[in-house]
C-alpha cells in the first residue's frame, strides 16, 4: 500500500489550485512487491531556498515577510487538511519554484511526515530538527498537527530579525528554553517590528499546544490576511545581514554532518570520530602546493595577467596553531587561485572523484563530478575579458572532524580588472567538505556556494568586448 506521504502526493497532483507541496517520491514495499510510487507533478524547483533568496533582495520589509509566511501557512494548512505533519519544518525545506522575482514559496521534504487519523495527538516517535522541535515532542508527550505550528513560529521569528528564538551551543540548555518558551524581542531590532508580527509569533509559540494557534485561524491573523494595512514596510537591512550570517552558520552545520557521513563512507576502517587524541598528523611532501605553484592568467594580447588569494583571518579566529587547518586554508586556497586562472588540470587534482557541487549555477540540483565546472573552464575563461583577479578568503573557520576529514567555511571576496582598468567586485560565502583518502592528500569532496552578490548588480560571465556591464562568475 502506499505511505501516508505518497497518498498525499497523489492529492497534491489531482489537486490544481494548490501548488506551494514538493515531495520527493519513492517506492513502497509492501511484502515481496514493489509497487509504483504516485507520478510526480510536472514542475520543477528551480529557485533555490527562500533564506538565500531573501538576502539578495534589494528591498525586504515586514510586508515582505508576511507574504512569505501566508504562503508557509497555506501549504501547513493543505497538509493538516489532509491530515499530514511535516514534522521537518525549517529554512532548508522552504524552496522557490523558479529564480522570478515573487516565485512561489515551496515546501519541501516530507521524509519525516506522518499521517494522522484524528485530531487526538499520539507519540509518534522522536523526529525533527533540535532548534525547530516544540516542547512537547521534547517531553516525548503525545503530539500533532501542532508541531508544524511551533517550527512556523520559530521560521516567522527568523524572518523578522535574522536569529532563532532559542540558540544555545549546548543542546540540553537549548532544549531548556524551548520547553518554557524563554524567548523575548529584544531592544532595537524588534522595535520596529508591528504588535501583530509578534501576537502572531506568540500564538504560534504557545508551549501548550491545545492552546496554540492551528493554521487556519492564523491565516485569518490581521497581520496575514491585512497585510497591506498592518505590516510595515520598512526595509530591514539588519534583518538581512543577520540573515546572511544565519546562513552560513546553518550551512556550515550541515556540511559538518554532511562530511562525517562522507568519511564513514570513504575511510578505511575508521570512524570519523575514532582518531587518538593527541596525535599529530604527520606532513608530506607533495600534500600541499608552494605559493609558486599558483597558476597564471593570460590577458587578451598574451601578456602574463595577476593571480592572487589572500587569506583574512579573524583576530577572534583561533587556529590553535594546527597544522591540519592550515593545511586545509592552504589547499582551499590553491584551488581558489587554479580556478581563478582557469587552470583545470590543476583544479582537478584537488577534487575527489566523486565531487558533489550545489549553487547558484546548478538551478537547485546537486551536481556529481566536474564535467559541470570543466565547461566554464573550457568555453568562458578563455574568452573572458578579466586582466587581474585577486580573490580574498575572509575570516576562514575549519572544524576538524577526525583525522582525515574537515571542513571550512568563508567568504569569498573577487576583485578583479576588466580590459579598460575597470574594477569589479564580488562576494560569495562557501562551505568546503575535504577528506585525505591516503593520508596524503587534501581532496574537496563537496562545495556551497551561496548566491552572488557583486558591483555590477546581475551575476554571469560577460561577453568578449562587452563593457561588463555584469559581474564575472567564477566557477567554483
Amino acid at each position: 500500500m502506499y505511505s501516508a506521504v505518497d497518498r498525499l502526493g497523489i492529492r497534491i497532483k489531482n489537486h490544481q489550485h494548490q501548488t506551494t507541496v514538493l515531495k520527493r517520491y519513492a517506492k513502497t514495499r509492501t511484502g515481496s512487491k514493489n509497487l509504483p510510487a504516485p507520478e510526480a507533478p510536472k514542475y520543477r524547483v528551480t529557485g533555490g531556498e527562500l533564506f538565500e533568496d531573501i538576502v539578495a533582495r534589494e528591498f525586504y520589509s515586514e510586508a515582505d515577510a508576511s507574504n512569505c509566511m501566508q504562503q508557509i501557512i497555506e501549504s501547513v494548512n493543505y497538509c493538516h487538511q489532509n491530515n499530514i505533519v511535516h514534522r521537518d519544518l525549517k529554512p532548508e525545506n522552504l524552496l522557490l519554484a523558479s529564480k522570478s522575482k515573487g516565485a512561489a514559496v515551496k515546501l519541501a521534504d516530507f521524509g519525516l511526515a506522518i499521517e494522522v487519523q484524528n485530531e487526538q495527538p499520539a507519540w509518534f516517535g522522536f523526529a525533527g530538527t533540535p532548534g525547530y522541535l516544540s516542547p512537547e515532542v521534547l517531553r516525548k508527550e503525545p503530539y500533532g498537527k501542532a508541531v508544524d505550528i511551533w517550527a512556523c513560529g520559530v521560521i516567522l521569528y527568523i524572518l523578522l530579525v535574522g536569529y532563532p528564538p532559542f540558540w544555545d551551543e549546548d543542546q540540553n540548555r537549548l532544549y531548556s528554553q524551548i520547553k518554557t518558551g524563554a524567548y523575548d524581542y529584544p531592544s532595537p531590532e524588534w522595535d520596529t517590528v508591528t504588535p501583530e508580527a509578534k501576537s502572531l509569533i506568540n500564538s504560534m509559540l504557545t508551549v501548550d499546544p491545545t492552546r496554540r494557534i492551528t493554521a487556519a485561524e492564523a491565516l485569518k491573523h490581521p497581520w496575514i490576511c491585512q497585510r497591506e494595512r498592518v505590516a510595515s514596510i520598512m526595509h530591514r537591512q539588519e534583518t538581512v545581514e543577520c540573515l546572511k550570517k544565519f546562513n552560513a552558520r546553518r550551512k556550515l552545520k550541515g556540511a559538518i554532518l554532511t562530511t562525517m557521513l562522507a568519511t564513514r563512507n570513504f575511510s578505511t576502517g575508521r570512524t570519523v570520530l575514532s582518531g587518538t587524541s593527541g596525535s599529530v598528523a604527520k606532513k608530506t611532501n607533495g600534500a600541499i602546493k608552494d605559493a609558486t605553484d599558483i597558476p597564471r592568467i593570460l590577458n587578451e594580447d598574451g601578456t602574463d595577467g595577476k593571480v592572487e588569494v589572500l587569506v583574512l583571518t579573524d583576530p577572534k579566529c583561533q587556529l590553535g596553531g594546527d597544522s591540519k587547518k592550515q593545511d586545509i586554508i592552504r589547499a582551499t586556497e590553491q584551488l581558489l587561485a587554479a580556478a581563478a586562472a582557469g587552470d583545470f588540470d590543476t583544479y582537478l587534482k584537488y577534487l575527489d572523484p566523486q565531487f558533489t557541487y550545489f549553487g547558484p549555477e546548478s538551478c537547485g540540483n546537486l551536481l556529481e563530478g566536474a564535467d559541470f565546472h570543466k565547461f566554464y573552464f573550457e568555453q568562458i575563461i578563455p574568452k573572458s575579458v578579466v586582466r587581474s583577479i585577486h580573490t580574498s578568503i575572509l575570516n576562514p573557520t575549519v572544524h576538524l572532524m577526525g583525522e582525515d576529514s574537515a571542513c571550512i567555511a568563508y567568504t569569498r571576496l573577487t576583485q578583479f580588472l576588466d580590459k579598460t582598468n575597470m574594477p569589479h567586485t564580488q562576494q560569495t560565502e562557501e562551505t568546503r567538505l575535504w577528506v585525505r583518502r591516503d593520508g596524503r592528500n587534501w581532496q574537496n569532496v563537496h562545495a556551497h556556494r551561496s548566491a552572488m552578490a557583486g558591483t555590477s548588480g546581475s551575476t554571469g560571465f560577460p561577453n568578449p568586448g562587452s563593457n561588463m556591464s555584469t559581474s564575472f562568475n567564477y566557477p567554483i
